[in-house]
């Protein structure tokens, strides 16, 4: 299963695994998984950074580039198509980067790693 962290999924994964479901953390840590971290999360942490929201333990690109070489972590850019199927997409949720990682999750055919509820109304595997 291809799996796309949303981004408080990536935090947690990196700082507090408790706060993951037993669901989540089991597709985290099953090899056949491949786990995917859009370029809207990664820019998402670096605005909550600047805001003195985030604090990571080391440069945040130095955290993705370990994650990519360790836990083998892919890195989906976005592109013109993702954000043209956020057109189609019911106002469930308000969150532009929420919004993008649906879009994201539907075209690219991942399911998204996500506790938000919200997000679970979408046309979208959710893996909780």
């Amino acid at each position: 299963m291809n799996c796309l962290l949303d981004t408080s999924t990536f935090i947690w994964w990196l700082t507090d695994q408790s706060k993951l479901s037993a669901r989540a953390l089991a597709a985290l840590l099953d090899n056949s998984n491949s786990l995917v971290l859009s370029a809207a999360s990664v820019w998402e942490m670096a605005i909550k950074i600047k805001l003195g929201k985030l604090t990571m333990a080391g440069d945040l690109g130095d955290v993705i580039e370990s994650q990519t070489r360790v836990n083998g972590l892919k890195l989906l850019p976005i592109s013109v198509t993702h954000t043209i199927v956020t057109l189609a997409l019911p106002m469930h949720h308000r969150d532009p980067f929420d919004r993008l990682l649906v879009s994201q999750a539907r075209a690219e055919d991942m399911a998204l790693v996500t506790s938000d509820v919200r997000i679970a109304k979408y046309d979208i595997e959710v893996v909780w």
